[in-house]
């Protein structure tokens, strides 16, 4: 692992934290989740069924004022497309091509929100600098992302998260 994203494993288990606590929410049907003493009710988590119902919400998501207000590169368009491979989603730098994995053993892990918003944080990299990059400007973007679109609380959930994981922020 390279010096410049040596936060990769800390930001992934992060997330992973995030969305297990989206994910039992959903299971348990309550939205309420302790964060550090503070009740916080967690937004709904959009899921997606297709790679169309994914381009679809990218194209909103870069077309919010917003966004377009922020990084110059929401106005370059960003093409989602499947990924053959089940282990993780990616962001292509070259094509601007968003590759996500569909339903594997029953399963969509990458379809929903959070996995699509951090794609589209590596999309909005000033300069189209490298994807893999998970460096303190990236998480504040993610973070800023999923704070204008799921909702505060969700960045405030993620935020906490990953700086208990060690995560630094920009």
């Amino acid at each position: 692992m390279s010096a410049r994203d040596a936060q990769r494993a800390k930001v992934y288990d992060a997330e992973g934290l995030v969305r297990r606590m989206f994910d039992r929410a959903d299971e348990y049907g309550s939205r309420t989740v302790d964060l550090h003493g503070s009740q916080l009710t967690l937004p709904i988590e959009r899921r997606f069924a297709s790679v169309e119902s994914v381009q679809t919400y990218v194209d909103r998501v870069l077309s919010l004022n917003w966004v377009r207000a922020q990084w110059e590169r929401s106005q370059r368009p960003l093409t989602v497309r499947a990924r053959a491979g089940a282990s993780a989603a990616h962001y292509e730098v070259e094509t601007a091509v968003l590759a996500v994995p569909l339903h594997t053993r029953g399963a969509a892990w990458a379809l929903r929100e959070l996995v699509i918003l951090h794609e589209v944080a590596h999309h909005l990299e000033p300069g189209g600098a490298e994807p893999a990059a998970h460096g303190p400007e990236f998480c504040s973007r993610y973070v800023e992302l999923v704070d204008g679109v799921i909702g505060p609380e969700a960045a405030l959930l993620l935020r906490t998260t990953m700086l208990g994981c060690g995560v630094r922020l920009g």
